[in-house]
């Protein structure tokens, strides 16, 4: 008895100790890499010698596991185990930036899917089984085979009716062929009969070197692929809207000067398609508005839904009132919008005023006390104009450009980096800049945040940029979705009395498969960068959404005309963004119009099931025509 009261007070005080002692967690430690001694070779042996010297709590601790990772791309830090003390000790060093204490959660998909209502366990994805034996067929300027987009994992056994073929050719052969891309062909004779040459950075094959078809036939029926970003941008689970579809590539898109395609190589390619037996043709291609009888996309395209091929065409991208393409009314045309998905950096200035914009620079960098530059002088300063920054005032520094309509935002980052500038923070409510045009740090602010700094760098003599990260991918936007700047709008000038475009759907920001050896289009200080997925915008992306979709509700519905899908598509659709209001254009923000979004945006879901669709057949088309004028001829 007499030991056991003995033993009972240790037993207290061991659990007294357990209860009290310190829970290690896992952080992401961010550090400024200028403060590192040179007395040390490598990041790695620096961070093990933070850790090494904080307070142990616990004499089995172990410095050399303390290290998890150490980062020299992502960021400029290390990832370790600390306890709350310990890492309150290391927060006193300068230079620690910021802590990120380790999260958990779901893979997010290139985001569209997600975006469109797409999911596991209910609605449109498994009752078509994720577009299960259903035949795509991509109209562009070919596909890079060895992407996992195109995997064929798990993938059914090709169907028996398919016609088509794999061809041989330049870095091409018919075994890169498999259960998902079923079929790959090229048309270049009308390329070729117009005294164009295939480009020595093309392939004479269906190889892409554009990266194009890639990127549309992926984003229309792409197997999933994890951990897919743009440079650290929109990483997520990368998958196509009907992942279980299979895949032919038509190249009829060339890269020599320009990116050039014949009409006949397009209507080759068409006609190719439909002779192997896709059920759907997605065709992000727009060629000369000529009227019906004389558009080879229109004539192709009507054979096409005589034969039951659901036709989706992109828009354009002329932006404007009346700049529609691919209005024939047999034919899906698409629109562009935005997702509710933000690319964003973060800049902190001296006064602790933080502010985020738009950036698309491929470094993940933390950048830190950098003059801020802004040329109150002149208006030619202020707006960056062309010639006016002189480079040694701007050399090593930050520079905001003030909002103006004489010239685009690319143009003034150009002169910016003329300039010798550092970087470039960018005041406009409307950027057309693209992700391969920030070669140099660079942000894009709304001109109302852009404002607040101006009033701040006019009232002082100097100002510092604390610190300028990149790479920040944010969900959740508002409003989503809005028309894209660029879409092409009706009416449609052959025919001004067919509402176009018939539906939007995701066409901004798009990540999805791309040509790893496509170096030349991103570049940091002249050095190029390649990566296997990329952000590609334009209704040539809103187009295989559309297409993929298509292709769910015709593996539920199999008895459904093109025009009966197109109508279930239409009368689904919703016109309301994420902030319950009317869908705004997003070149002006105000409500989009009818004429902007057609029917609206495209909701998958409800496509499935419309309740009511209006169907039509060729002969009711031949009637239209006839009631435009035409004859027989």
């Amino acid at each position: 008895m007499g030991l056991c009261y003995m033993i009972l007070p240790l037993l207290l005080s061991m659990l007294l100790q357990i209860n009290t002692a310190e829970e290690y967690k896992t952080y992401i430690i961010h550090m400024n890499n200028s403060h590192k001694p040179a007395s040390f070779l490598t990041h790695e042996s620096w961070h093990r010698s933070i850790l090494k010297s904080l307070p142990s709590p616990q004499a089995d601790q172990d410095d050399s596991e303390m290290l998890m990772y150490s980062y020299n791309h992502v960021m400029p830090g290390f990832s370790t185990r600390l306890t709350p003390s310990q890492l309150s000790e290391l927060e006193k060093s300068p230079a620690h930036v910021a802590t990120h204490p380790e999260s958990f959660g779901q893979l997010y998909t290139t985001r569209s899917p997600k975006f469109l209502g797409l999911e596991h366990k209910l609605g449109l994805w498994p009752a078509a089984s994720y577009g299960e034996g259903v035949i795509i067929g991509v109209i562009d300027s070919g596909i890079w085979p060895e992407s996992e987009s195109f995997s064929d994992k798990g993938m059914p056994q090709v169907p028996e009716r398919w016609k088509g073929k794999c061809e041989n050719g330049t870095s091409f052969t018919s075994s890169l062929c498999n259960k998902k891309l079923i079929g790959a062909q090229s048309f270049s004779k009308g390329l070729k009969a117009a005294g164009q040459r295939i480009s020595e950075y093309d392939y004479d094959s269906p190889r892409d070197s554009l990266g194009h078809g890639t990127h549309t036939s992926s984003t229309a029926a792409g197997h999933h692929v994890v951990s897919a970003s743009h440079f650290g941008y929109a990483k997520g689970t990368a998958r196509g809207v009907a992942p279980r579809a299979h895949v032919a590539m038509y190249k009829v898109l060339w890269s020599e000067d320009t990116i050039f395609s014949a009409s006949s190589d397009v209507l080759a390619g068409m006609d190719q398609a439909i002779a192997d037996g896709v059920d759907i043709i997605s065709l992000s291609i727009a060629l000369q508005r000529l009227p019906y009888y004389d558009d080879v996309i229109a004539i192709a395209s009507l054979s096409a839904i005589e034969k039951g091929i659901v036709v989706v065409c992109s828009a354009g991208n002329d932006g404007n009132s009346n700049s529609m393409n691919n209005g024939a009314p047999w034919i899906t045309t698409v629109g562009a919008a935005t997702l509710d998905r933000s690319l964003t950096a973060s800049m902190t200035l001296d006064n602790n005023l933080t502010v985020e914009g738009t950036s698309y620079f491929l470094v993940s960098a933390y950048i830190t006390d950098k003059p801020l530059y802004y040329g109150k002088e002149t208006v030619k300063k202020a707006t960056c104009d062309f010639g006016a920054l002189d480079p040694k005032e701007v050399d090593g520094k930050v520079v905001l450009c003030d909002n103006t309509t004489e010239f685009d935002v690319g143009q003034q980052k150009e002169h910016v980096e003329k300039a010798g500038a550092f970087a470039g923070i960018f005041m406009t409510n409307l950027s057309t800049m693209v992700p391969e045009e920030f070669n140099i740090p660079a942000m894009v602010l709304s001109f109302d945040t852009g404002a607040l700094i101006r009033e701040h760098v006019t009232k002082v003599s100097a100002t510092q940029v604390k610190s300028l990260t990149f790479v920040h991918t944010k969900f959740g936007a508002k409003p989503a979705p809005q028309v894209a700047h660029f879409s092409s709008r009706g009416l449609d000038q052959i025919n001004p009395s067919i509402l176009k475009p018939e539906i939007i759907a995701p066409g901004v920001d798009v990540l999805a498969a791309f040509p790893p050896n496509k170096k030349y289009i991103f570049s940091v200080k002249n050095n190029d960068l390649a990566t296997d997925y990329a952000l590609m915008s334009g209704t040539s992306m809103a187009a295989p959404h559309v297409a993929g979709v298509a292709a769910l509700l015709k593996a539920v519905h199999r008895e459904w005309s093109p025009t009966a899908i197109r109508s279930a598509i239409m009368t689904t659709a919703y016109t309301d963004d994420n902030t319950h209001t009317t869908i705004k254009d997003q070149r002006g923000s105000l409500p989009a119009t009818p004429l902007d979004f057609g029917a609206g945006h495209i909701n998958p879901n409800k496509a499935m099931d419309p309740g009511l669709i209006y169907d039509m057949d060729v002969q009711d088309y031949i009637e239209f025509l006839c009631g435009l004028g035409y004859n027989a001829k």
